[in-house]
């Protein structure tokens, strides 16, 4: 972990801690064990300290610290509200990071979309998901849950004579709520990258 990515996250930790909510647990959700919180994130199991962030059992980008501590920092009694879903490029202020979002969050799946087809049950299982609600479109799709109150649905279109595979991700309705809208681009890559990982 770089030096400016640990301070980052010990920055938001020192913040979230300074002024701890007595909700927090309910909010995340997730259980406290005296000053630690666990819940899962990115279909591993998370745990939030005063002095750092674990994720699963190995050693993940920093990126996972600075998200996670940034979705505690914003926790809320407001539950996941999925329909109706929305494209990034709606989100108020996304259009900054729409351009990476396509590259990093959808077009990064693309030449992998006949594997993903085959690893869905993996891949919902790990990340919390469930299917696409009727009339989703795609040749296939679900939703997952990298954090426990953001959904991400996937909708997937496979290749044939005419037209090249194509992958498209819509967030929760009110997945904004939860994060800040660069935090939202950063999910739907990682997220992404999550699925590459488990598809291996």
């Amino acid at each position: 972990m770089t030096d400016n990515y640990a301070k980052i996250v010990q920055d938001n930790l020192n913040a979230l801690y300074g002024g701890l909510p007595g909700d927090l647990a309910g909010n995340l959700p997730g259980e406290q064990d005296g000053d630690r919180f666990v819940f899962e994130a990115f279909g591993e199991k998370c745990r939030i300290e005063p002095k750092g962030i674990t994720l699963g059992e190995k050693e993940h980008s920093s990126v996972f610290g600075i998200l996670i501590s940034l979705y505690a920092l914003n926790a809320r009694p407001d539950i996941c509200v999925p329909a109706p879903l929305k494209a990034f490029k709606e989100l108020p202020d996304s259009a900054p990071y729409a351009g990476a979002f396509t590259t990093h969050t959808e077009q990064l799946l693309v030449p992998h979309v006949a594997k993903i087809k085959e690893s869905v049950r993996i891949v919902t299982e790990t990340l919390k998901g469930e299917d696409a609600p009727d009339g989703t479109g795609g040749d296939f799709s679900f939703i997952v849950y990298p954090l426990p109150k953001i959904a991400l649905c996937y909708i997937f279109y496979e290749a044939d004579d005419d037209f090249p595979a194509s992958v498209t991700c819509l967030f929760s309705n009110n997945a904004r709520l939860f994060l800040p809208v660069d935090g939202l681009a950063d999910v739907g890559e990682y997220c992404s990258k999550t699925i590459l990982k488990l598809i291996e």
